[in-house]
Formats: C-alpha cells, structure tokens, sequence
C-alpha cells in the first residue's frame, strides 16, 4: 500500500509535485529521492496529500526516503513557505537552498543504516550459544544488551566487530533502527564574573530584552560604535543560555565571523558553538548544520543564509549591523535575512535583537513609530567619541589621493607610536587606464565597466565578471605608449604610503591581500599586536573590529558615492562613514578623523560632524516621504536579461501587459536599461513596480509570477522584492 507525498524540488518552477511512496515511515521535513525526467533528484516532503491532481497511474513512485526523521522541522518549513511567497520565488527552490549542500547532493549508495538493535529472535540468545572464542560476537551482543540501540559507527567500529554484525545478521538476531539523537543539554550554568561589568544604558538594554523572552519583541538596538553593543548581545545570550534556549547571532560579513567566534568561545566555554558560513567546506558546514538542528549547537554564529537553520529551542535572535546590504542576497533567491529572522522571532513568538550605530531608515521608522523597542547605548565605552574634521580639497591639493594635511598628521601618529587607518573604497592600484593620446579607456568588454588597474600583478580586472587580461604597453587604438592610471585605489595609496614613510609598517587590507584563508586571521593578529603602523584598507575595515591603539582615521574619495542616482546612496554613505570613523580612538586617546572632500558643507557631512543620526534620519525619511519612495512605499523590480537589449525589453514590455489586468492600486514603471546595462556579456534591462500597501503588492505579485512562468522567452529573468540595488 503506497501512500502521497508531496514533494518541493530544486527546479525553476512554482509548484510542488506529487508522488507515490512505499514507506509508511515517510515524515514532512525529510529528505526523498525520487525519479524527474530522465534524473533522479533529491527532494524535500512538505506535505502528505489524501488526493492529488494528478491520475493515480501517472503518478511516479518515489525511490527512497533518505531521512527517518524530519531534517526541516514545521518552523523551519512554515518560514520557507512564507519566503517563498513573500519573495515571489519557487517553494521548491526556496526549501532546498535551506538544507547544506552535502545533503541535497544525490548519493552515490545507499547510506548506512543509522543503528542497531536486537531482533525478538536476538533478544533470546544468551552469551553461552555463541562459539566460545567469538570474542567479538560476545562483545557485540553484551553492547546491544547494555544500550538497546547501537550507533553504526560503534557497532562498526572495528573489523571484528564488523565481522560479528554480518554474523548476527545473517542469524536474524538484529534489525536496523533509528538511533535515537542525544538529548539537548539542559539550561547552561554561565559565570557571569567571566563577563565585563555593565554601565547603566546596557544594563537597561538587557533587561529589556531578558523581559521580552517567550513574546513576539522586535528590539532595535541603536548604539555608538565603541559603546558596547556586542556586550549586551553576550548578556542577553547567556540569559537565554541558562534558560536552556538557543541562540542565532547572525553577521553580515564573513571577516567578522573568526574574530566574533574567538570572543563567543571564550566566554562561554563548554557550549556547542556552530559558525556556518560559505567559506566552510561542504561536509563541515553540513556537520555544524545537523549539530544545530539536533540542539547540541546552543549558538549559532553565521551570516545570512543561518537564518533558515532549524533551531529547536531557539528563543533569542541578534542580527548584528542590520543596516548591513550585505543580509540581502543579490541572485537567485534574493531574499533580505535581517527582515526573515524578524518573521521568524514573529512565528516563534520570541525576541529579535537588530542592532546598529547606524540602523537602516526601515527599522528606525518602525521604532520611532513604535513597532519596534528602541534601546539606545549614547555614550563610548572608556572613550570619548572621535572629532571629524574635513579638509577641503578645492583649497588642498592632492597626490596620489593624500592631501599635505593627511600626510601630516599620518607624520605626527607615526612620531607618537600610534595606529592610522587611510581608508577608501576601491581595490586594485586605479579604477582605469587611459591614453593621454586619444583618450582611450580600458573598458570591459563583456561589462558597461571600466577594467581595473592590479599594478603589481600587471593585470586589467573587472570587478564584476572577473574578466582579466595584462596590461597593454601600448595604446590598443593609436599605438601610443603614453597610459597612464587615472583614479586612486588601495594598491596606489600603498605605494604612495610607502615612498612618503619608508621606515613605516604598512599594511594593505581588501579582498585581494586577504584572498588566503587565515590572511586576514594573521593580519588583524599583526595589528593588535602593534606591528602595523599604517593600515590602507576597504570596507573590509569598517566594522566590527577593535584596534585600540588605531587612533587615526584618514577617508579618500567619500565624494564619489554623493553622484549615484540611487535614492539609498546618502543613507549607505553616512553609514560608511560612521562605521569607518568608529575605528579611531578606542583607547585612551581620543580619536581624529579627516574626510577629504570637496563639500564640506553637503548636509551629509555636517550631519556627521555633529554625530547626530537621529536628526540626520529623520530628514532622509522626511525627504522620502516627500519623494515617494521606500519605507513609505513598497517595492518589487523585475530584472531581465538576455543577449540583445531589445529581447530584454520586449520581455519587459510583455510583461506589463500581462501585468495590467491584476494592476489595480499599482504603479507600473517603464521597461528601462539597467544601471549596469551590460554585465557578463548579457544584456540587462529591469521594470520597478511599487505600491503603498505591501499586503496589495504580495497579492500583485502571485498573479504576476504565475503569468511569468507560463509566458515563453529567450529572456532570463528574476523578480526582486524590496530591491536594494539598481
């Protein structure tokens, strides 16, 4: 007797398919592998159908389920069911993007069973009726008698032991099982006096968010960089430790994961601790996952893709610089994790804990609105905030992208034995190579970009398809060998460090130096240890890190994000830039910062002179108001792309039509050319659709993705909701 199951598939299509089973044990959230075309897949059971609607004998016959037990448990799959909706995105994609990549990968034989134990035949037989020098058969049968249920690995531990198993097989005296997992660890007992003491405003902070256990509590978190926002996560963590909770504390970025593991690990020694990012390995990554998922991992630490990770007594989630672009995924599945650990503590009915220097205008308007609990940390810890300086470069003259200012107190800090931090936000040695001759430039030829300038490497690289080739000696159109690099980077900033202060220590920090697996381990140990005197760095830099003896701050080129016609760019900017100027003075000296530019008095700086972001948000959300643009509306951009621009956008432009009839209350945009028109040698045009109410966009949304995929086009196209990017 076969039974129904329902199954979501990794394929690029809105629906679930059905499927008949033989085994009765089949349970939602498990694991099946089933015949789809001429492939076999893995796939994950999401429901158990009395009916389906299709004929019974069309329908296929699964292969085998893989799992005995639930790998998604009914949180983790009522989440991904509203992702998949609310992202307008395939369930069955949605739900396998949940599970690591070593377990939706087909296996190549059948798994071993997961335990044993003694069949009604086996449970008779005494030691006294086995071969008396079958010491591994007598060994087997008093472990199988001491546990009940024996774990594969041990009933196979050796080869006698695996000899005895085929034995006791062959006999009928055991049957495989399910071994049973370990029982979660009961509440934590954690010192508190292994914990620095609070001043008052964190004290509040944690308090509010130990109150808000068991309950639905969104809690943002608005601090100084330095005022100790990582401390009120640790307190707030321990708390729920010791009501034997779990916690998920979820980064933006991958560098900040080893540094905020060390601190974890020490402070609450003996706990299961599983960081998941995608710098693991296949296998390792699939580990901490499972260790998580069956409760030994009481913490986990990982970046956006965590936030789907089962979590069976989760009662707190932190998000770290929520205001961080980086928890919005940006293909494929593009999904915001900062807003779905909100839905999760909303599902779960427990606290979210998202905190910021800098929180996004989103959440600010949420809890100056009262949705969400503001906690607020005024004060540095130990320190005095740092002093922000501008110099004006319409008066200063720079080279090499260093005004004679910066280059001064760079002079004064080395004299003192103090860190400085030159900082801009461009790798490789200059954003282009030009001909003085006839002005050619190196562009991309795949990408609407410029090719960058490696210098030391001698290489031209597009940061957006990775296109790569050496650098020409001569002009590629007049023959010219007048090139020259136009533009400063991290490599050009270096070298002109290098030849200023010859006897100085300066170290390059961006995404090619820190390409090696433990280089940037190395390189912020070389920095605590004061063997760095200058660090040139990206945004790698920003946040998150402590340098206590980094007492100088020097910012290049902030202009060039002041020019972007996208409407976030100010709020990025001021972001940045407090997280950069956060570095400076975190010891007993107090801090400088010196933002070279060529508006001293753009509202943006003066905001950040003064420090004063809750004035300088509440202009940008009355700005937006006015404009019409997010928070105060809501947003879904359909991206289309292809090897012609006009199949693109005569994707697009059917795409409206199709789109008109469920339209009402909905703002229809023109089909217009991306921002990057050309990227990766295909063609890219979008469409910005957008309304005031978000429960009117989601129900716009199903009807319009259903009329995508069943429409036929040589075009590839993805619908991005709440878009971050243009």
């Amino acid at each position: 007797m076969s039974l129904l199951i329902r199954v979501a598939l990794d394929v690029p299509l809105p629906q679930l398919f059905d499927y008949r089973c033989s085994d009765a044990a089949a349970v939602v959230g498990a694991r099946v592998l089933v015949p789809f075309g001429r492939r076999r897949m893995i796939g994950v059971i999401v429901e158990r159908p009395q009916l389906s609607d299709v004929a019974e004998n069309k329908l296929k016959l699964a292969q085998r389920v893989l799992d005995r037990e639930a790998l998604l448990d009914h949180d983790t799959l009522r989440l991904l069911h509203f992702a998949a909706e609310y992202y307008a995105y395939p369930l069955g994609a949605v739900v396998m993007t949940a599970l690591p990549a070593a377990l939706r990968r087909v296996p190549k034989r059948d798994p071993p069973p997961q335990g044993w134990t003694l069949s009604p035949e086996g449970q008779t037989v005494s030691a006294d009726q086995l071969p008396p020098r079958a010491y591994a058969q007598q060994r087997l049968l008093e472990l199988l008698r001491t546990s009940g249920t024996l774990a594969h690995a041990e009933a196979t531990a050796t080869p006698a032991l695996r000899k005895a198993l085929r034995a006791f097989c062959d006999a009928g005296w055991v049957i495989t099982c399910e071994k049973t997992n370990p029982a979660a660890p009961a509440a934590a007992a954690i010192k508190a006096d292994a914990a620095p003491a609070l001043n008052a405003e964190q004290s509040a902070a944690v308090t509010e968010t130990i109150a808000a256990f068991g309950r639905f509590q969104p809690l943002l978190l608005r601090g100084l960089t330095g005022s100790g926002k990582t401390e009120v996560y640790l307190h707030a963590a321990a708390a729920a430790l010791e009501q034997g909770l779990q916690v998920l504390l979820l980064v933006p970025e991958i560098a900040l994961t080893p540094q905020l593991e060390i601190l974890v690990r020490a402070r609450f020694p003996g706990i299961g601790l599983a960081t998941l990012h995608s710098n693991l390995a296949e296998g390792e990554r699939a580990q901490r996952w499972q260790a998580a998922r069956e409760g030994r991992a009481r913490i986990v630490l990982g970046t956006r893709l965590s936030v789907f990770v089962p979590l069976p007594q989760l009662g707190l989630i932190v998000v770290d610089e929520e205001h961080d672009g980086s928890f919005k995924q940006g293909e494929g599945f593009r999904y915001s994790a900062r807003d779905l650990a909100v839905v999760r503590a909303s599902q779960r009915g427990i606290p979210v804990l998202l905190g910021s220097a800098t929180p996004s205008l989103e959440s600010w308007r949420n809890a100056t609105e009262g949705r969400y609990r503001l906690l607020e940390l005024r004060n540095r810890i130990n320190a005095a905030p740092p002093r922000i300086d501008y110099i004006d470069l319409r008066q200063q003259k720079s080279e090499d992208g260093l005004s004679a200012p910066l280059l001064a107190a760079l002079s004064q800090r080395l004299a003192a034995g103090e860190q400085s931090l030159v900082f801009i936000n461009r790798r490789g040695y200059a954003p282009v190579l030009t001909c003085g001759s006839c002005g050619w430039m190196s562009d991309c030829p795949r990408c609407s970009a410029r090719l960058v300038l490696h210098l030391r490497e001698r290489r031209l690289r597009c940061h957006h398809c990775g296109h790569d080739r050496a650098v020409p000696t001569t002009c590629p159109d007049c023959g010219d060998a007048d090139l020259a690099p136009l533009g400063q980077g991290t490599q050009r900033v270096e070298a002109a460090l290098v030849q200023r202060f010859p006897k100085a220590r300066i170290l390059r920090i961006d995404r090619d130096s820190t390409r090696a697996k433990q280089a940037w381990t190395e390189m912020r140990d070389r920095i605590q240890e004061r063997d760095v005197d200058i660090l040139v760095g990206t945004q790698i830099l920003a946040k998150g890190h402590d340098f206590p003896h980094l007492n100088l701050v020097g910012i290049l080129n902030a202009d060039s994000m002041l020019y972007s016609s996208d409407f976030r760019a100010a709020e990025r900017l001021y972001a940045l830039l407090t997280q950069v100027a956060g570095r400076a003075g975190r010891g007993a000296t107090r801090g400088q910062v010196l933002v070279q530019t060529q508006f001293p008095d753009h509202p943006l700086y003066q905001a950040l002179q003064a420090q004063d972001f809750a004035a300088y948000a509440q202009a940008q959300l009355d700005e937006r108001r006015s404009a019409g643009f997010p928070p105060y509306v809501h947003q879904a951009l359909l991206r289309a792309e292809a090897a012609k621009i006009d199949t693109a956008l005569d994707f697009l432009a059917a795409a409206t039509r199709a789109a008109t009839p469920h339209a009402d209350g909905i703002t229809l945009y023109d089909p217009v050319p991306a921002g990057m028109m050309r990227r990766a040698g295909r063609e890219r045009a979008q469409l910005l659709v957008q309304c005031t109410s978000r429960a009117r966009l989601r129900e716009f949304l199903g009807h319009w993705q259903q009329a995508l995929a069943a429409s036929s086009t040589r075009a590839r196209w993805a619908l991005d909701v709440d878009p971050q990017d243009f």
